[in-house]
């Protein structure tokens, strides 16, 4: 188990916590602020113990240089907002000018870097950028589980010169994923949609051998139908992954869960909104159509599946999500597992818009922050930023 801010004094100390606040932006403007509320408990926390906050987050993909339309200002601001006091954007991520304003800081003031992704030594993880990010504080906090399948300067390497303990947001991620893992209240559920299998062997591969149940929805299951040797129309099918599908499907129930694939889909001749959809049975997909959509009585023995079941564990959506038209399928199953009394892990990004659609989201014992993070912890990789961060009982 990991340490967290609960195991540290902050009293009066410098504490720069990496968050992920790579939120969705429109000219300038926050579309969805999820990330930046998820790390305000950790935020409050250390307020009201006096720690003197340095927030770093990064925004995009600059790629090691200066974009001005990536700056974390509106970041500082919506922060501010939440937290009800001023939070000061910093000019740079490093140099003498931010640390003289990081000096500045008074018992429980906040101060936000720029996007520590316009420096080429973060995705680098450089030593040299690591010792300048490491003179700004006394104390690492990681709160940024979204980005700790990364070994960058701000995600890993600082956690090697300073005090590095998880924020509450980080330790929570951790705990409900490893619950699904390592001692999970049975039957173990899982569904996974999406539209590659070469994304996600890995995570069918490890939670085979944990779950008593995985659905494979979204085109992903297309590549199975081809493995039983049906035709699937124009549906996506990943020809390479084929025999790896094939392979699953023989071992299943030797000692592992058992795959279940859907039964209806929804399908249509061009995958744009307004576009006619059928319902058709897995076996009768037309040679001119391609599957977009699970279809009801799939969900429905989904729902059945989340009712008796004691942990679900979901990620991927199970069918064009972006597309309201073929929403439906992703939507029913997300009131399906509102409806049960299962422990729910679910995945962000497009499923916790779902939920909030379906007015769920509070039913859910956990929605994931993490997109690439949460699948390589399902797939039982070690996290390098996780893994970088102090147990407890080292403290």
């Amino acid at each position: 188990m990991k340490a967290t801010i609960d195991d540290v004094d902050v009293h009066g100390k410098r504490v720069l916590v990496r968050v992920d606040f790579n939120v969705p932006m429109k000219e300038g403007r926050i579309v969805d602020d999820r990330r930046i509320r998820a790390a305000l408990p950790t935020l409050r926390a250390l307020r009201e113990r006096g720690a003197r906050i340095i927030v770093a987050t990064h925004l995009g993909r600059p790629k090691g240089k200066v974009n001005h339309d990536l700056t974390t200002a509106p970041l500082a601001a919506r922060l501010g907002e939440l937290l009800g006091t001023p939070v000061e954007q910093l000019p740079a991520v490093v140099g003498p000018e931010v640390e003289a304003a990081v000096n500045r800081l008074a018992d429980g003031e906040v101060a936000m870097l720029e996007n520590v992704r316009w420096e080429p030594g973060e995705e680098a993880n450089d030593e040299a950028f690591v010792e300048k990010l490491t003179a700004l504080a006394d104390l690492y906090v990681n709160d940024a589980f979204g980005t700790a399948h990364r070994a960058h300067a701000s995600t890993e390497g600082i956690a090697h010169h300073l005090s590095a303990v998880a924020g509450y947001l980080m330790a929570r991620e951790l705990e409900a994923l490893g619950g699904v893992l390592e001692n999970p209240r049975r039957p173990l559920v899982a569904i996974l949609g999406g539209a590659k299998i070469s994304t996600k062997i890995a995570v069918v591969e490890n939670l085979l051998a944990k779950v008593d149940t995985l659905w494979i929805g979204g085109a992903m299951a297309c590549t199975f139908y081809r493995a039983l040797g049906k035709e699937v129309g124009r549906s996506l099918v990943e020809e390479e992954w084929v025999e790896t599908a094939s392979k699953l499907l023989a071992g299943q129930g030797e000692g592992k869960g058992k795959i279940k694939l859907p039964i209806d889909v929804v399908v249509t001749s061009e995958p744009v909104a307004g576009s006619p959809t059928t319902v058709v049975a897995w076996t009768a997909i037309p040679t001119d159509q391609l599957v977009v959509d699970a279809g009801p009585e799939t969900c429905e023995q989904i729902a059945e599946d989340c009712r008796t079941a004691g942990t679900v564990v979901w990620n991927g959506p199970l069918g064009i999500y972006e597309i309201e038209d073929f929403a439906r399928g992703t939507r029913r199953v997300a009131e399906a597992l509102g409806a049960s009394s299962a422990t729910s892990v679910v995945g962000g990004g497009d499923l916790a818009a779902a939920l909030d659609q379906a007015g769920v989201a509070g039913k859910i014992s956990h929605v994931s922050t993490g997109g690439g993070a949460t699948l390589e912890y399902l797939e039982g990789k070690e996290l390098p930023g996780v893994a970088a961060l102090q147990e407890k009982v080292a403290l």
